[in-house]
């Protein structure tokens, strides 16, 4: 890999305080969750502050300039997926979950109409659809895979009815990519239209919409900027224009309008009717701003370096007695960098803690935000999940299902790797020196009142002045 990509991550030296008393160099392995930014996105930011000024609505010189830039961040934004912003439209928003609500609300869906999503997905691309009468989920096998024949026989069933098939196109769990273009075409050619949650594939791999009279075409896609190494609060919903032309957006306020009295209200073009209020311009320049250094990267070296990472990776903790893995360990050219697993006979917020505490690793745990998917993967019977759903809603997590997750960036490299196995080794094997206690109220691991003032580092002495 070139190191470039890894020397220009903020933070990347930071070290953190361990158990034993010293400091390690962080490991940050849950870039799945949300990824640290780059230098010189950090630099083109503090480059621009000066000239920072509301976009669109002032005629200073420095409004006029930041209007530039961020409609400029618009267009890097759609070419990198290869929206043609002539018939498509990038709507900005806080997130993927606040865009991919806004499509369910915009979208004119009737009680007649079908959505399709499946089980597999994040509850942002599940939840938003079931305030919808006619929700279908297509069904996964214990592999975590989308099954495919139950698709397709689903589309034939209901052709002519299809509003929208939702679905991710890399699982944030197993890290399976779906063949979305494939579903794009079986879903046209029943009268739907695709739309793909991508938070979890555009860091990872090139995306092409294609134009939208072509057969595999994406209707509508969404991802979000902190999983681009642009976390400042930004998430792109990209659609075709005629599907928020007419009818009023879903958030009223500042900028959706074209002129108001006190009986009537004339809304504006979009995008701005859809983005009520100041937008985040920042965001929206540091997300354009990432994707230059990413194609410029380029992101088939991307998803090969991510490739070599996860083979090596594999190699090793295959190696390592009581790991219980989930979602494909081979073939893997069709998986983003996921790895979710199991300690036999340890809780996962526990193996988490150790990893945390005393190996300076950052990781994930729990369901992910995609419960279905998870109780699917551990084989949870209905019964089980009802007894475990009841101690839930009374207080008590402490059963609460879930996995471990090691999640990797373009970043990260072999010796993220070697320290992760290494320290995953010795928890297999017990040798790990906290004494730690679980909360029921959130099933999280902590270390003992004893232990615990080993964390000696101030980190909030700039709110205090």
């Amino acid at each position: 890999m070139n190191d470039s990509l890894r020397q220009n991550i903020v933070g990347i030296d930071t070290q953190v305080p361990t158990l034993d008393g010293g400091f390690k160099q962080y490991i940050f392995l849950d870039n799945a969750a949300s990824t640290p930014t780059f230098q010189q996105v950090l630099s083109c930011i503090n480059d621009f502050m000066p000239w920072y000024s509301g976009v669109h609505r002032g005629v200073g010189l420095k409004s006029k300039i930041a209007t530039d830039i961020f409609d400029l961040s618009r267009k890097i934004i759609a070419d990198f997926v290869g929206a043609d912003l002539e018939e498509n439209v990038v709507v900005f928003g806080k997130n993927t979950t606040e865009v991919i609500n806004k499509l369910s609300n915009r979208l004119g869906i009737n009680e007649n109409d079908i959505v399709i999503t499946t089980s597999m997905e994040h509850h942002s691309n599940d939840l938003p659809w079931r305030q919808h009468k006619n929700l279908i989920h297509i069904e996964t096998d214990e592999d975590g895979f989308l099954k495919i024949d139950h698709l397709k026989k689903t589309l034939e069933e209901y052709k002519g009815k299809i509003k929208l098939v939702a679905i991710s196109g890399a699982s944030n769990i197993t890290g399976i990519i779906n063949p979305i273009h494939d579903i794009a075409r079986w879903c046209h050619n029943v009268g739907g239209k695709i739309f793909v949650d991508a938070a979890q594939l555009a860091p990872h791999r090139k995306i092409n919409i294609l134009p939208n009279d072509d057969s595999e075409h994406i209707d509508f896609i969404a991802f979000s900027a902190h999983k681009l190494y642009a976390p400042f609060g930004t998430g792109i919903l990209i659609a075709p224009k005629t599907i928020f032309e007419n009818g009023a957006p879903d958030i009223v306020g500042g900028g959706t309008v074209k002129s108001v009295s006190l009986d009537e209200v004339h809304w504006a073009n979009v995008p701005e009717k859809e983005e009520a209020g100041s937008p985040n311009v920042v965001g929206a320049i540091a997300c354009a701003k990432a994707i230059s250094i990413l194609e410029n990267f380029g992101m088939e070296n991307i998803a090969k370096h991510e490739l070599d990472l996860l083979e090596y990776a594999y190699k090793k903790i295959q190696n390592i007695p009581k790991i219980t893995l989930y979602g494909p360990t081979s073939n893997l050219r069709n998986k983003v960098g996921v790895i979710t697993f199991n300690v036999d006979g340890m809780f996962h917020s526990h193996v988490a803690a150790i990893l945390s505490y005393e190996g300076g690793i950052g990781v994930r745990n729990g369901c992910f935000c995609a419960q279905p998917y998870v109780k699917n993967l551990l084989n949870i019977s209905k019964e089980e999940e009802k007894i475990l759903t009841d101690e839930i809603i009374s207080g008590n997590k402490s059963k609460i299902p879930g996995m471990v997750r090691a999640s990797f960036g373009c970043y990260n490299n072999y010796e993220d790797i070697d320290i992760f196995v290494e320290m995953l080794t010795k928890i297999v094997r017990k040798e790990f020196n906290g004494e730690y206690i679980q909360e029921k109220e959130t099933g999280n691991f902590i270390l003992s009142s004893e232990q615990k003032n080993f964390e000696t580092q101030n980190f909030f002495t700039h709110f205090e002045n």
